[in-house]
């Protein structure tokens, strides 16, 4: 795995390996700093944009409750309250390509079918990402959008949204952050406007790609972030 000895100037060449990695929200039981670790490949990154690469089958770590349950398969009134472990697993389907802009407070995911039929946009709110050695980390805000290639788009995961402010894992103020963040995104959306007119859902990746390996320290001490 590509550890440079980077800084947030620092760009990765096409074809490096690195992570793109989750915090978990404060407040969730016994989940560490990082809950989620996907190896990508770097397709390009410059001063606009950071485009990566997660292979069919790569190797992530995901969030589970400490029983070992699937969060999608706990009540949404206990998924955000019971005690978690991490688990390693791979990415099962198509591969996913993962756009994501400096600053930005949400990255852009593209899906395909099997066959490379092109599935959709999915538009994740999240914390600006923040670049270090390893890759870049991030802090999911719960709320999302699928957007399809008529334009048209909703809204996804509002009940789990509500239910985080609930039990107290996003405050009141950062909630109606995340609101006028993914208003934002809606009005990009609506304008047809990076990524989604500048035709990403026909790229391809290289062949000669390997999957990148899930690292033994893939929950190294990831950046500081402000709040």
């Amino acid at each position: 795995m590509t550890d440079n000895d980077r800084t947030g100037e620092g760009r990765w060449a096409p074809g490096e390996q690195i992570l793109w990695r989750y915090r978990a929200n404060t407040g969730h039981p016994g989940s560490g700093p990082v809950h989620i670790c996907r190896p990508v490949t770097v397709v390009q990154d410059t001063d606009d944009l950071l485009a990566a690469w997660m292979a069919p089958g790569t190797e992530c770590v995901r969030p589970v409750l400490a029983d070992g349950t699937p969060l999608h398969r706990e009540p949404l009134a206990t998924r955000y309250t019971k005690p978690r472990t991490v688990h390693r697993d791979r990415w099962f389907g198509a591969g996913v390509l993962k756009l994501a802009r400096p600053g930005e407070p949400w990255s852009v995911w593209l899906f395909w079918e099997q066959d490379w039929r092109f599935r959709n946009w999915y538009v994740n709110l999240e914390q600006p990402q923040t670049r270090w050695s390893g890759g870049v980390d991030s802090e999911d805000h719960f709320l999302d959008l699928s957007v399809y290639e008529d334009r048209s788009w909703r809204w996804h995961d509002e009940d789990e949204f509500a239910q985080a402010q609930a039990v107290g894992l996003m405050g009141v103020e950062q909630a109606r952050r995340v609101r006028e963040a993914g208003a934002r995104a809606v009005e990009v959306i609506e304008d047809w406007g990076h990524p989604f007119a500048d035709g990403w859902q026909h790229w391809r990746p290289d062949p000669a790609w390997p999957v990148p390996p899930l690292p033994a320290d893939w929950d190294r001490t990831p950046a500081h972030v402000s709040s």
